[in-house]
């Protein structure tokens, strides 16, 4: 019959940790991969293609968040910003659309948002207030 020493046991424990730590990496890289959007279906099997709402790119908007003004327009500027611009009270906060239509700015860089109304209202909650700095 063996004996249960410490080493094993200490040995036991350390591959069952590691099991539950990769799982939930896993499980964390499987639930952040997917952009955050409000609505789980958009364009959901886009029955009868009436409108392309989802072709013809992000709709511009304006309205006050959180007691800032934010504001977005399609923009002819530089190709880099996926020809969008944001503004927070009038400050522009730099914005970039990735390869797989997702969003990200200065602010939230390593997170990405579904549309550019989604990042900026991300950027007011991360700046707590401070004024925006205009990037030169």
């Amino acid at each position: 019959m063996s004996q249960l020493t410490r080493r094993r046991a200490l040995g036991a424990t350390a591959t069952v940790v590691a099991g539950l730590v990769l799982t939930g990496f896993a499980r964390t890289a499987g639930a952040s991969s997917e952009p955050r959007t409000a609505d789980p279906k958009p364009n959901a099997g886009h029955e009868g293609h009436a409108g392309h709402a989802g072709h013809e790119g992000p709709q511009p908007f304006s309205e006050t968040y959180r007691g800032r003004r934010i504001e977005g327009a399609p923009s002819h500027g530089d190709g880099h910003h996926g020809g969008y611009a944001v503004q927070i009270d009038g400050e522009e906060l730099h914005v970039m659309q990735n390869a797989d239509s997702t969003w990200v700015s200065v602010i939230n860089h390593y997170e990405t948002f579904a549309t550019p109304r989604a990042v900026a209202r991300a950027a007011v909650i991360e700046l707590q207030g401070s004024e925006l700095v205009p990037l030169t």
